[in-house]
């Protein structure tokens, strides 16, 4: 008779591959439940307790996550203090927030500098002289690497711009 294998041993798990090695990374954390994110808060910085830092996050909605949420997910955790029990390692602890809030959060600081840059831009088009009017576009140049002489105009014209921009004479915009 042949020497044959029983059929369980050949399956995915047994002959999956290797895992290729990493450095490991110093904040592993679990993954955040459904509608939820996680983050790394700062609690102490060189030995300190940083509570305004840490109480201006608990007032923004985060919450600590406790270690015991995690049965199977083994992870450094706080030993002593008012955080003990919570995930945490190097003067941080793990805390979550539900997603919308922070959607919600972005939407309003994404408005905010909406909000300042029309700002600046009405200052900006006040301080303007008729006989220099100001160009206010804003356009990105993207270069591509496959122009090699590109990077040395483009130095020298930035250069020009700058120079002539603090003597006062043009205001240029890309």
């Amino acid at each position: 008779m042949a020497n044959r294998k029983p059929r369980e041993s050949e399956t995915r798990e047994t002959s999956s591959r290797r895992k290729p090695w990493a450095p490991p990374s110093h904040l592993e954390a679990p993954d955040a439940p459904p509608g939820y994110v996680h983050r790394w808060i700062r609690v102490a910085m060189r030995g300190e307790e940083d509570k305004m830092n840490v109480h201006a996050k608990l007032r923004e909605g985060w919450e600590p996550v406790r270690s015991d949420e995690y049965p199977n997910y083994e992870a450094p955790v706080i030993d002593d203090g008012k955080y003990e029990g919570v995930i945490g390692q190097g003067g941080l602890m793990l805390c979550r927030i539900p997603a919308e809030t922070i959607d919600e959060r972005s939407a309003y600081y994404g408005n905010r500098t909406r909000e300042q840059m029309v700002a600046v831009d009405q200052d900006l088009m006040k301080e303007q002289h008729p006989s220099m009017p100001i160009s206010n576009s804003r356009q990105v140049v993207y270069r591509s690497e496959a122009h090699a002489e590109t990077p040395t105009k483009l130095r020298g014209l930035l250069l020009w711009q700058i120079q002539m921009e603090h003597s006062g004479y043009v205001r240029m915009a890309f």
